[in-house]
């Protein structure tokens, strides 16, 4: 795979930029500008190189509809502030626009292509609206890691008529995941949460053989709690779960990976209520276990501090309500702490562990901080993602 960023013969290059602008809009304001933020140190290298540049990108599932309130009108104006440069919204029907030359009518430095899930064909990877794309550009460049499991057009059927390379912001992400799945400094520890274990066994199987420590937090935990005799109560808690479990279980002993679930947790009779720290064998039939308790805190920080390397996806407890919010800070304040003082090699991802981050205003004190939801979790679990296959 060929980073753009040892590309030197770009100048006056058409570049076929493909990002994820999918950011949260209401009423044409962006909430949380995250996604845009991380590709700005890609769109300033291109303009320093003197190319012109055409991206491509969505929001939302329009499904090849025009939907105003999934336009990029807002990304672009975004961007123009942020990069200080001219940039265009082309609004016109993509078919319609027929050679690389357009960029003669306008002077701005970028010009953004209307959602490309308005049309029908990128998620159909149609081979021929691909092949329009790229006559539209000289060099295509991906940078949207987090669509990169998608097999779409703009993804992956369009680097067959182009010189394809990556981009820096995916650059950054594939070397942050090769760091904690193959370049491994152990001693190495998963923390792993989430409210259904199925979606996420996959991951924990392909990573049992090469962690020394994998933490079961959040809704998940839950179940573990009942496979060892528990009663949970009223939690939530993922049906028909015992076989999965076991089969974790059982290829963790085997691989000498330890097993960490809770000890104790905070119980409540409702997601508005009270914390109540109890120990596993004082949990009643109208108890709701919302956290982890004092002692598996304590437990987890001492796992962290003979870590050298973590991967945190998943909050350790119902975060949005602030009583339970208490387990997932001082998780994240310890990782913060151990990364200050160079002791850890910290990656995160997951949309509620960004946002918890993003709260408490620390999601910039981790090594590498991962928006790409899917396509981070496919990767942990082994799967090529056609986005990068097509670059290879």
């Amino acid at each position: 795979m060929k980073s753009i960023l040892n590309e030197r013969n770009l100048s006056d290059k058409k570049i076929l930029l493909r990002l994820d602008l999918n950011v949260p809009i209401k009423n044409g304001e962006i909430s949380d500008t995250t996604r845009i933020d991380k590709i700005l140190p890609t769109l300033r290298f291109l303009i320093q190189q003197k190319t012109k540049i055409i991206i491509l990108s969505h929001v939302g599932r329009p499904k090849g509809k025009v939907v105003k309130e999934l336009s990029l009108k807002p990304i672009c104006e975004d961007l123009k502030k942020k990069l200080n440069v001219s940039a265009k919204l082309i609004t016109k029907n993509i078919y319609e626009i027929k050679n690389k030359d357009f960029f003669e009518k306008f002077d701005e430095e970028i010009l953004i292509l209307e959602n490309i899930r308005f049309y029908i064909e990128e998620e159909k990877n149609d081979y021929k609206f691909a092949k329009h794309l790229a006559s539209l550009g000289d060099i295509y460049v991906n940078d949207a890691f987090s669509c990169s499991h998608r097999a779409h057009a703009s993804i992956y059927q369009i680097s067959q008529y182009l010189p394809s390379y990556s981009g820096l912001q995916l650059d950054l992400e594939l070397a942050a995941l090769n760091k904690i799945t193959a370049g491994i400094t152990r001693p190495i520890t998963c923390i792993i949460g989430g409210s259904k274990i199925s979606s996420k066994i996959d991951i924990i199987k392909n990573l049992i053989p090469k962690f020394d420590n994998i933490i079961i937090v959040g809704g998940m935990a839950n179940n573990f709690i009942e496979y060892f005799g528990n009663n949970i109560g009223k939690s939530i808690k993922e049906r028909n779960c015992h076989e999965i479990v076991n089969e974790i279980v059982s290829l963790s002993e085997k691989n000498e990976c330890k097993i960490t679930y809770p000890d104790d947790v905070l119980v409540s009779k409702n997601l508005n209520g009270s914390p109540v720290n109890k120990e596993l064998n004082q949990i009643l039939p109208d108890d709701m276990i919302l956290d982890i308790g004092s002692k598996t805190i304590n437990k987890i920080i001492n796992i962290i501090d003979n870590s050298k390397t973590i991967l945190w996806n998943g909050p350790a407890g119902y975060f949005e309500n602030p009583n339970f919010a208490n387990g997932s800070i001082k998780i994240a304040k310890k990782i913060v702490e151990n990364n200050k003082s160079s002791k850890i090699f910290s990656v995160v991802g997951g949309g509620d562990t960004v946002s918890l981050l993003n709260r408490l205003k620390i999601v910039n004190n981790f090594n590498f901080v991962s928006t790409a939801g899917g396509a981070f979790l496919e990767y942990l679990e082994g799967k090529e993602l056609p986005g990068i296959t097509a670059l290879n």
